[in-house]
């Protein structure tokens, strides 16, 4: 890893990225092929908060968070601060100032594959946080890493400027290519569910609407009585 801090990289379109959050990241991921979603141990501290934002990323050494303080200089109004390590660590990298900070520059929130501190004092600033731990070890300022460079977070690429959007059911890393058409493709999936959602809430059964009762033949799976169950049984 080379020490680097880049000041400019492209961002997705704000206010288009702003727009995908709205809808969520489980829709945006079932509309965009069931891509992009950052592992599940990515979990918030916080219930019933849904960003969109611009990735602004910071790799770091582990249980050192230099680079998180070169980090917040280069974030701006609508960006999601995005860290790691180079290795495994669930030191509390981030806590209540680092937030404060980062809520003055408007950034929405923070990803991090790493442990967080100052819980309570987060939830009461309001500010995200999707993390991989809660820690209350501290840590160094000691060892040059990286700001705005690709990254590998949860198991997926994210490059700075990319698209990142996170709720209660996880974290969501769209390209930046890809913003505009994904929202394309989530306004058609809002719509599709919004119709399922009306069929269900008039008694029709999935088996049904979605054909399943050929996929379940197919797959040789009988309906059997009780007592017919019994004697095969027997």
């Amino acid at each position: 890893m080379k020490p680097v801090i880049v000041t400019d990289p492209p961002r997705a379109d704000l206010d288009q990225v702003a727009r995908l959050g709205d809808y969520g990241v489980a829709t945006v991921h079932e509309a965009l092929g069931r891509s992009g979603l950052l592992s599940a141990g990515l979990r918030p501290i916080q219930d019933g908060v849904r960003v969109g934002g611009t990735a602004v990323t910071a790799l770091c050494w582990p249980g050192d968070n230099l680079m998180i303080h070169a980090a917040v200089e280069q974030c701006r109004e609508g960006d999601v601060l995005v860290v790691t390590t180079t290795s495994p660590c669930q030191d509390g990298l981030f806590g209540e100032l680092f937030a404060t900070a980062l809520r003055h520059r408007g950034v929405r929130g923070l990803v991090t594959t790493t442990g967080v501190r100052d819980v309570a004092d987060l939830r009461a600033l309001g500010f995200p946080v999707w993390s991989a731990a809660i820690s209350a070890q501290g840590t160094v300022k000691a060892t040059a890493g990286a700001v705005n460079v690709p990254v590998v977070v949860g198991g997926q690429l994210v490059r700075p400027g990319d698209g990142i959007l996170a709720d209660d059911d996880g974290v969501l890393c769209v390209r930046r290519e890809d913003v505009p058409s994904g929202l394309e493709k989530a306004r058609a999936r809002l719509e599709k569910e919004a119709a399922a959602r009306e069929a269900f809430a008039t008694g029709q059964l999935g088996l049904d609407r979605y054909g399943l009762r050929e996929k379940l033949e197919a797959l040789g799976v009988r309906y059997l009585t009780a007592e017919e169950y019994e004697k095969e049984q027997a």
